[in-house]
């Protein structure tokens, strides 16, 4: 009998550069198969560069893959997975932004976001299990309407509670947690 590969890992940033204390970062550290998007920054907003981004790490992994995205790499995703053939496993979706309404200064606009190929953010069911874990003090995305968005995308949505952003600035580097979600979307 002849055992399936261990899946890789697929890191998908959001909108920011590289990041070495971001979570994803330290976790992906921690994997044996792991896989990274290049990170962007907020400076190209190309969502079909960045959806070519992902195909292009998914299509060079032999085997199956279970990708974690945070923030914007959560839209990058419901994008990517609307036009990959691609099997994914599973996906860990971490607080996803509300792309469709203003978000704080500093941000992309709703006119950026849209000039930029985000808009409309996908709602279709994803082709692949998910887990949507959202923060009730998310500045980037309201929880009832990130709530809604797991409902559409047919993702399980775990309450992380309070957590801001799940970023740095939020105080998070290391997310313990993330290594236990994962874990249990592993095949």
């Amino acid at each position: 009998m002849t055992m399936a590969p261990a899946p890789t890992v697929l890191i998908v940033p959001g909108l920011r550069d590289e990041v070495a204390e971001h979570w994803q970062s330290l976790l992906a550290a921690q994997l044996p198969r792991v896989a990274s998007v290049p990170a962007m920054g907020r400076a190209e907003l190309g969502c079909s560069r960045r959806v070519a981004a992902i195909e292009a790490a998914a299509q060079a992994i032999t085997g199956p893959i279970v990708i974690v995205a945070h923030s914007g790499g959560c839209i990058m995703l419901a994008h990517w997975a609307r036009q990959t053939r691609r099997e994914v496993h599973a996906a860990l979706l971490a607080t996803p932004p509300d792309f469709e309404s203003p978000m704080p200064e500093g941000y992309p606009s709703i006119d950026a976001l849209r000039a930029g190929g985000w808009l409309p953010v996908p709602r279709e069911r994803l082709p692949f299990r998910s887990i949507v874990a959202a923060s009730r003090n998310d500045p980037l995305g309201d929880y009832a309407r990130v709530a809604a968005l797991a409902t559409d995308w047919g993702a399980d949505l775990l309450d992380l509670g309070e957590v801001g952003h799940l970023n740095p600035a939020s105080g998070y580097g290391h997310w313990p947690r993330a290594m236990s979600l994962l874990q249990d979307l592993l095949p």
